[in-house]
């Protein structure tokens, strides 16, 4: 059984996300989706409503692909938490040579503290390519129209994240 770690933050799910996802189903038995938490970090979804976001918006589809999905967070070294998950390879999608820089770094030191956990890149197509969860964010907290950038899910929770308390 192949067994992916799809790490991120997730805050908020994108479209971009949903499109890697799509593409290692393929690659995949299981896939385990984690959730990052970092102390020093203020994110808008809490842990909780990040991982609701993508039970319903990632569930449906990898029940579609035939692939058992399952959602966690984590707080420490991803290898350490693919490895605690049973997963045997790393799930990272790239977007640009930025990504692909930064991210074959990252690849060469998971690596070398877990060798059997191998690093899987999986390019975002063309029309999710700018697409970040940063931008995505900021364009909400102005009022502008992300609905082409996240499922109708998230931007049902991003706009009771925005309405007048």
């Amino acid at each position: 059984m192949t067994s992916g770690f799809y790490p991120g933050s997730f805050d908020p799910l994108t479209n971009g996300h949903i499109d890697v996802l799509k593409s290692c189903f393929p690659l995949v038995d299981r896939l385990v989706i984690a959730v990052g938490i970092h102390p020093g970090k203020a994110p808008l979804f809490s842990a909780e409503e990040r991982l609701e976001m993508l039970k319903v918006c990632c569930g449906p589809l990898a029940q579609q692909a035939g692939v058992r999905l399952e959602t966690t967070t984590f707080g420490d070294l991803t290898v350490s938490a693919a490895r605690r998950s049973g997963c045997n390879i790393i799930i990272r999608g790239l977007r640009d040579g930025t990504d692909l820089d930064y991210e074959m770094q990252l690849a060469g030191m998971n690596q070398t503290m877990a060798p059997e956990i191998h690093t899987v890149f999986v390019p975002a197509s063309p029309l999710a390519r700018p697409i970040t969860a940063t931008l995505v964010r900021q364009i909400s907290a102005m009022g502008g129209d992300v609905s082409g950038f996240v499922p109708p899910y998230v931007l049902e929770q991003l706009r009771l994240k925005s309405a007048p308390r």
